[in-house]
């Protein structure tokens, strides 16, 4: 994919990040930085939340997109401006061309939860036309570049533009201001990587000795394989269930500058990044997007590390469908080792499911999920089979008697083209 970029090559300095500060101040909310006592307690450590999922749009979106649109010229803005979001920036663009007045058209792609989309609808009212195509942001993107030429619309990127790094940079300047410790880590998604140079680029000056740690989902580690890699690498296949930080692609200057200022990239699988999420709510009465839980679910790896420092955690999101949450809650069982799926091969004749449900579950299993269809010119018969523990130490006990009583089984949890197709 080839990366559209402004003509300001020089790097995002910490008066840029300043300028921009000023600039967004009337706009964005100032969000908290809130210490966390279950997180603290947890890890041993000093935890603060930067709560940006409580921003004026529910994300630090509108900080770079804000920044980078009160930059442009009245020849620019003639023709209107054009974006390509996962959901988090195409609100942040449509509340900026609302309140500035500015014609605005968004490509976001068609897996976009429903409800970024009616967000976007939403702040953007009658100034923006919202275009769903594709299945990723990066298809999205290629729509937008191709359309931002075609109408001569101003381009405003997600991540790898110099203001719209600098504006989320602003995130820094707040939570420096709100914290009286000194911070020892700081963890941040990474998506095409803006949030993580601009917080970065402003911490690393003022606190340089402040531990920069990247977060990016299992599905989608653009900036660690880029880094590794010693360029920018485009993943050839992403999981988007991570939406906010799906992207095949990451920037060429946020890499630069991710190369050079962060110390470490986390990678996590995203149903670790569910358990977290219902975590949060369940524990902390705090409602994000899984993007917004990437941070907080780096902890893990870093366990021993924090024990006893002050860690600040940035909450980047809170668009989450509820539509979602019985997918949340099934990936997170299934990471738990909660949840299993079999394809079970059932004699065709009276009293086989009650033999299975009567010898084959333990006391504190349960059948989640069932499908089958008697074949009665076949022997055997197959069902689908969801079973619900208790604790996954009750998977091996479970595996046991399948076996001993004689039941053909296969386990859908261990064929990922299998599960795709059926789960």
């Amino acid at each position: 994919m080839n990366q559209q970029v402004d003509n300001k090559e020089k790097a995002v300095t910490v008066e840029d990040i300043i300028i921009a500060s000023h600039t967004i101040k009337d706009v964005i909310s100032p969000t908290p930085l809130q210490y966390n006592h279950l997180l603290s307690e947890r890890y041993g450590a000093h935890i603060y939340l930067k709560r940006e999922d409580l921003q004026s749009v529910r994300s630090f979106k509108i900080r770079g997109a804000y920044n980078r649109i009160k930059k442009l010229s009245e020849e620019e803005l003639k023709n209107g401006i054009i974006c390509a979001s996962a959901g988090n920036h195409a609100q942040g663009v449509a509340y900026s061309c609302h309140i500035l007045n500015i014609n605005g058209k968004i490509y976001m792609p068609n897996t976009t939860p429903k409800q970024k989309v009616n967000s976007v609808k939403f702040w953007g009212k009658e100034n923006v036309e919202i275009v769903l195509v594709g299945d990723t942001f990066d298809d999205a993107y290629e729509k937008a570049v191709e359309c931002s030429i075609a109408e001569n619309r101003a381009f405003i990127h997600p991540f790898d533009d110099r203001d719209v790094i600098a504006g989320q940079g602003t995130v820094a300047v707040e939570l420096l201001n709100d914290c009286e410790e000194h911070i020892d880590y700081l963890f941040a998604a990474i998506g095409g990587g803006g949030l993580v140079s601009g917080v970065g680029t402003y911490m690393k000056h003022v606190s340089p000795s402040t531990k920069l740690i990247g977060v990016e989902p299992l599905g989608a580690p653009g900036m660690k394989e880029s880094i590794s890699k010693g360029e920018v690498t485009s993943l050839v296949d992403i999981d988007s269930f991570v939406d906010g930080a799906a992207v095949k692609t990451v920037g060429t200057k946020t890499f630069t500058i991710c190369k050079n200022l962060v110390d470490d990239i986390v990678v996590v699988p995203e149903g670790k990044v569910c358990t977290t999420l219902l975590s949060l709510y369940n524990e902390n009465a705090i409602v994000v997007e899984p993007t917004g839980a990437l941070s907080i679910a780096a902890l893990d790896t870093y366990a021993e590390e924090i024990k006893g420092k002050t860690v600040v955690c940035i909450v980047s999101g809170g668009n989450n469908d509820i539509g979602r949450m019985q997918e949340i809650k099934e990936r997170s069982m299934i990471y738990e080792g909660l949840q299993h799926y079999f394809i079970v091969q059932f004699p065709q004749r009276p009293g086989a499911l009650r033999e299975f449900l009567d010898n084959v579950l333990g006391p504190n299993d349960d059948i989640s999920h069932f499908e089958y269809t008697k074949k009665n010119n076949r022997e055997r018969g197959p069902a689908l089979v969801g079973i619900e523990l208790k604790d996954k130490e009750d998977y091996l006990p479970l595996i046991e008697r399948i076996k001993a009583k004689g039941f053909l089984y296969r386990e859908v949890n261990k064929d990922s083209t299998l599960f795709q197709m059926l789960v």
